[in-house]
């Protein structure tokens, strides 16, 4: 029998695949979750995992390397609703061996199961080269962003935070117990560290980055 953990967390979608599955002679439904944290309890023992990407307590992708570790002969396949290459790409480094958009029909889910059972491997190798290089563009890209982000001194990520809670500079300079020449210097001296030309974009990168919360 071929072991299935499902980990969806719409119940309406996850329920009747794994009804269908288990009329499948070959196939047992050893599991279902519907969260990272539900998954996280269930993954011993399973042959092929399907995993979606948009979880309530976090990203699919954060399960994939767990399960694999747990099952040094089991496979992920992502099946998800996400078009983001980015977030796909992320889920292939992390060990996914295949992904399938919800739009499928459930035979090819079926089949997909039967083959990563057997060792194949759904994506072309095309594919997976591509998406590996994204993949690793991305995590040079945030790397360099962290380095910028740590030439900020505490002063100038009580400027960034001030601005992301939509504070004008007036507001900042009460706030900050500082002169609204001061913050404008500050405001200068984020856009230079940070490489970007206007303050929206200096926003946009510390929020993608976490350097900020917006209010």
């Amino acid at each position: 029998m071929i072991r299935v953990l499902l980990v969806d967390d719409h119940a309406s979608f996850r329920q009747p695949l794994a009804f269908i599955m288990e009329r499948e002679p070959d196939i047992a439904v050893v599991g279902q979750a519907g969260s990272l944290a539900e998954a996280s309890r269930m993954i011993e023992g399973v042959d092929v995992a399907i995993v979606d990407l948009d979880l309530p307590d976090g990203n699919g992708v954060d399960l994939i390397s767990d399960l694999r570790s747990a099952n040094s002969n089991g496979a992920v396949v992502v099946l998800t609703a996400s078009v983001d290459r980015v977030e796909l790409a992320r889920a292939v480094e992390a060990g996914a061996a295949g992904i399938l958009h919800k739009s499928v029909r459930i035979e090819e889910i079926i089949n997909a199961v039967r083959r990563l059972s057997e060792g194949a491997y759904l994506l072309a190798p095309t594919e997976a080269v591509e998406l590996l290089r994204l993949a690793g563009r991305r995590r040079e890209q945030s790397r360099e962003a962290q380095k910028a982000l740590e030439q900020l001194t505490p002063r100038e990520r009580d400027v960034l935070q001030a601005l992301a809670e939509g504070s004008s500079d007036k507001e900042m300079a009460l706030q900050l117990h500082i002169s609204t020449e001061t913050v404008r210097t500050h405001m200068v001296n984020i856009l230079g560290k940070l490489g970007v030309d206007s303050r929206l974009q200096a926003l946009i990168f510390a929020v993608r980055h976490g350097a900020v919360q917006i209010a």
